[in-house]
C-alpha cells in the first residue's frame, strides 16, 4: 500500500507506483468525492473521452432540471 503526507500547504504528492498504474498525467483535474471518513480521489474525464460512450443511448424521456421538484 502506498502512502502519502500532506504537506504544510495541504498538499499532497500522488506516489509514482499509483500514477504510473493509472497513466495519470500532470495537470490532470480529479474530483474529491466525500465517503464515510475518506474521501474518494477521481479522475475527471475529458469531453472527448465521453464521445460515444452510450451511442445507443434513448435522449426521449430526458428529464431536465425544469422538470425536478
Amino acid at each position: 500500500m502506498a502512502t502519502a503526507t500532506l504537506s504544510s500547504k495541504f498538499q499532497i504528492s500522488i506516489p509514482k507506483a499509483v500514477r504510473e498504474a493509472h497513466h495519470w498525467q500532470p495537470g490532470q483535474e480529479f474530483a474529491f468525492i466525500p465517503k464515510g471518513s475518506g474521501v474518494l480521489l477521481v479522475p475527471v474525464p475529458k469531453l472527448e473521452d465521453l464521445m460515444g460512450i452510450a451511442p445507443n443511448a434513448d435522449p426521449d424521456g430526458y428529464r431536465d432540471r425544469n422538470d425536478r421538484y
